[in-house]
């Protein structure tokens, strides 16, 4: 677990539920096309790559990564939320990119990163990704 600053989340709907259910226990899923078999984040009701909107479910992902792209926040989006923070595109060992919150500093695209969590008050854990090496 991390301890880092936590942003207000939404709350579940119909298909982020699961997604949301599984996070309370720190597993990181991504949702899985068994019509295509395209690998989606974040869950959707329909999947992007062939339109169905029955054959989706989650499915668990590793939680490894690379950084592809990242930039670090200096001015807050609102009141309340603490700076500086990094945010990083990651693409995911399963394919997906995710955009997430990197822990620590210094850096590089291409760095290896593993998915940590932060929990949070009613139950729920939020990802945020860490050097692989740490």
């Amino acid at each position: 677990m991390t301890d880092l600053p936590v942003f207000p989340v939404p709350p579940p709907d119909d298909v982020t539920a699961p997604w949301w259910g599984a996070t309370r226990e720190h597993r990181y899923t991504v949702q899985r096309c068994a019509a295509c078999g395209h690998v989606q984040h974040p869950p959707r009701a329909v999947c992007v790559r062939c339109g169905s909107t029955d054959d989706l479910a989650l499915t668990d992902a590793s939680g490894n990564g690379t950084v592809d792209a990242w930039t670090v926040v200096h001015r807050a989006p609102r009141a309340g939320v603490a700076v500086p923070y990094t945010i990083a595109r990651i693409r995911l060992a399963e394919g997906p990119i995710v955009l997430s919150r990197l822990d620590g500093d210094d850096w590089t695209i291409g760095d290896p990163v593993r998915v940590g969590w932060v929990d949070l008050d009613d139950g729920r854990a939020l990802p945020v990704f860490h050097r692989a090496t740490d």
